[in-house]
């Protein structure tokens, strides 16, 4: 765990070097926190009966820990890029597993400092009940970390494959996913075609699950269950296509020619 350990270490020290770094870890999602919990209140006024701070809120607080994990992964490989550091990593004695490793690392640290944020301005600003969901609340993280990690592992590829450029092919991924993933409305608003698609994804089953935990009933097991397998089958295959195109990379050479632009 050294080498991984290692990674974690250097954001460590870029951080405390510029604090600048720290303030997009939480701003960002602390804004969302207060316009969707705003949002909700007013809701909630209109029609008290809908629970919408709980399920509105408490949507939108998963889906920007998801958001945080997915970009905690990419961020951190986007910085060795831009400082043209991914070669001089790759000329120590590290692995690519390891490498990968030190990503989830870096976005664990970094979507903690996220989730902690929203967490306290969704609790003490807006009354929502984080702590009412218990247990049920480990696996909706767990599913959305996976599947987060999984998307920055292989977003870092894209970029890896066609050059930095390409990093702003990786940002819109959470926004064109969130329509299939039901993050604010059950899929049942979906036509027939898009619901069969959005069961490819494990966010679907996480919102299913907490809205049916606000209306008063009961998440499904085999449900998150599913949800697990799938984001598990995702990280896999994200992890080879890493693989893969790293070892494409440098059989071509392309790994020594990035550029400002795009690597062809």
């Amino acid at each position: 765990m050294r080498a991984p350990a290692a990674i974690l270490l250097r954001q460590f020290y870029l951080m405390r070097g510029s604090p600048a770094r720290l303030v997009p870890l939480f701003i960002w999602v602390a804004v969302d926190m207060l316009l969707w919990g705003f949002m909700s209140r007013y809701l909630a006024a209109i029609a008290p009966r809908m629970h919408f701070v709980e399920a509105l809120l408490g949507a939108a607080l998963l889906w920007d820990f998801f958001t945080r994990v997915m970009q905690g992964v990419t961020m951190t490989f986007f910085e060795d890029v831009k400082s043209r550091n991914f070669l001089n990593l790759f000329a120590a004695p590290l692995s690519v597993g390891e490498y990968v490793v030190g990503l989830v690392l870096s976005s664990i640290a970094t979507s903690l400092i996220g989730l902690a944020v929203i967490v306290a301005i969704a609790s003490l600003v807006f009354g929502l009940p984080v702590l009412a969901y218990g247990l049920a609340a480990i696996p909706f993280l767990l599913i959305l970390f996976l599947f987060g990690v999984a998307l920055g592992v292989a977003g870092s590829a894209i970029v890896m494959r066609l050059g930095p450029a390409a990093e702003w092919l990786v940002w819109p991924i959470p926004a064109l996913i969130s329509p299939l993933a039901g993050v604010f409305y059950p899929l049942s608003a979906l036509p027939d075609w898009m619901r069969m698609a959005a069961r490819a994804f494990p966010p679907a089953y996480v919102f299913e699950n907490l809205r049916a935990i606000v209306a008063g009933g009961a998440p499904s097991y085999v449900e998150l269950a599913a949800g697990s397998a799938l984001a598990l089958a995702y990280l896999a295959l994200a992890g080879w296509l890493f693989t893969f195109v790293y070892g494409y990379a440098v059989r071509t050479g392309l790994i020594a020619r990035y550029s400002a632009e795009s690597v062809s």
